[in-house]
This record gives C-alpha cells, structure tokens and sequence, in this order.
C-alpha cells in the first residue's frame, strides 16, 4: 500500500525535467483548460475557487502550467496572471496559439502568421510576460505551409519574445518536418494508459529528450471512479485510479510531463499526491494486461 498525501512540495517527488534544456520543471504539471467556463468558453462558474487551485498549485510544488490563448479565450491565461503574478521564480508558463475559437465547444484551426503573432501577443499581455517560456503551436494549420507558421514564432523567438518553441497534435513526419525548421522543446499529443496511439511520437521525443505533454492523460473518464478497469490494483496500492494513471504516465517515460487539470482545490491535490506513488515493472505489466496494451 502507498500512503500518498498532498503534502507541500509534493509535485517534486515527480522528479525533474529540463524543458527545452534550460528550464527544469518538476514533471507532474498543470493544465489550466478546466478552470474556465463550460465548453472552454467564458468565465468559470466559480471564480475563486479557480483563482485557488492555481495558488493550490503552485503550493503542492507545480513549476510547470499550461494553458492556450483559446482557453476562454484568454480567460485561462487572465486568471493565472491575477492569481499567481508576480510569478515563482521557478515557475514555467507554457501557452499554445493556433486556434480561433467562435463559441462554447467550437474550435477552428487557423495558422496564418499574422493571426499566430496577434495571438502571442495578446497571451503577453494576458499573463503579464515579456517573454512566453514555451509557446506550442495549437495545431498544424493544413492550409498554411508549416515554414510559414513555425516561421512567424521562429521571429518571434528572435525577438525576444518567446524562449521555445513547441508542437501539439503531430505524427512523427510532422515532427520530423517542424526540426528541420526550428528546434522543438516539446510535443503534446493525447495520450493515456488507456489511449496510446501516440506510441512512435513518444518513443521519438525519448530519442530526441524532447518532452512529451500527454493531454488527456487519464482517457476521457473511463478510468476515473469504482468502475475504472484500474480499481482492483489502485486499491491493492492504497490510492485512486486516478493517481494510478498518473503514476503509470511518470513511470512511462522520463520524457513525460502529465499536465491534469480540474477546476477543484480537492482533485488537484488527488492529482499531485499521484506524483508520491511508484509502481515495479510487475505492477505496470499488470496494468498494460488490464487495458489490453
């Protein structure tokens, strides 16, 4: 049995990564899509309790979060400004920009250069930076050519404006494509111990210690609560299926930085403690037999 509590400074317990090979964040993260309104879009139901788990957050230990200029839009960013500015000085700010968004649920890739550099500019002045740590190209804008789009925040990078450059939902080829332009300090495709189709992007970001985002990484519910296929072991470890995912995320690969994210105090803290678990070879065989991998 484990005995997981989220105690201050949990999140070290992670262990470390360093992103882009200068800035080490403890590998359990935080994703700030939650903590907006319903379907991405508007404010948060409860404002303070989202101005709370970002404070929450950065207590357990989290140097590392991530957002988008389209969580919201711009909400998400907004609230870690007025929750956590001035910043940590170990804390790392990821953001993405490559989506316009026209309401609740909808989403519209566009990668024109103009619009990439309006948005990182807005996410300055959203989070109160003057310079973006990481800055993920939201998607591959297929009616853009990719040099024009890594392009526009390769000027941007030269500007002083953003420190590393990112991808988000890419093949290997893609991958492969976007080095040949710029380096790459990060991928982040979806990804869970019951969703693995990203298998050959993270074993070529282990090759290359490019981190590896997996979001989503505890699937789309099915492994939360009694009925998760993970209950029966979680239990035998004394924690929740939830934080047996997580576990199993980190002990995948040392390139892996999950990124949960929740909109209540209590379930980031059920997160983060997942960072104090540890599983044996035996134990992730079992699980891997347990989701047919």
């Amino acid at each position: 049995m484990t005995d997981v509590h989220a105690t201050p400074d949990i999140a070290e317990r992670s262990g470390t990564f360093a992103l882009g090979g200068d800035l080490p964040v403890h590998r359990l993260g935080f994703g700030a899509m939650r903590i907006v309104g319903e379907g991405v879009w508007g404010p948060p139901r409860d404002r303070d309790e989202a101005l709370a788990v970002l404070r929450r957050a950065v207590e357990l230990g989290i140097t590392f979060i991530d957002t988008a200029d389209s969580y919201g839009p711009q909400i998400s960013e907004q609230l870690i400004r007025e929750a956590l500015r001035p910043y940590p000085d170990d804390l790392v700010i990821g953001t993405k920009a490559g989506f316009a968004r026209t309401g609740p649920g909808r989403w519209h890739v566009l990668g024109r250069p103009e619009y990439l550099k309006q948005q990182v500019e807005l996410s300055l002045r959203s989070l109160g930076l003057e310079r973006i740590d990481l800055l993920q190209l939201h998607r591959i804008d297929p009616g853009v050519p990719l040099a024009d789009q890594l392009g526009a925040l390769v000027e941007l990078r030269e500007e002083g404006k953003i420190r590393h450059i990112g991808l988000s939902e890419v093949t290997v080829d893609e991958l492969s494509a976007a080095r040949a332009i710029t380096p790459v300090a990060s991928v982040q495709n979806q990804y869970a111990p019951s969703f693995r189709q990203s298998e050959d992007v993270l074993e070529q970001c282990e090759k290359d210690g490019t981190a590896f985002l997996p979001w989503a990484p505890v699937g789309r519910g099915e492994l939360a609560g009694p009925e998760s296929p993970l209950a029966a072991v979680a239990a035998e470890h004394g924690v929740t299926p939830v934080q047996l995912s997580l576990a199993w995320l980190l002990h995948r690969s040392p390139v892996m930085l999950p990124i949960p994210g929740t909109s209540r105090v209590a379930h980031l803290e059920e997160n983060t403690a997942a960072a104090a678990v540890r599983l044996s070879e035996e134990e992730t065989e079992r699980i891997d037999q347990l989701l047919g991998a």
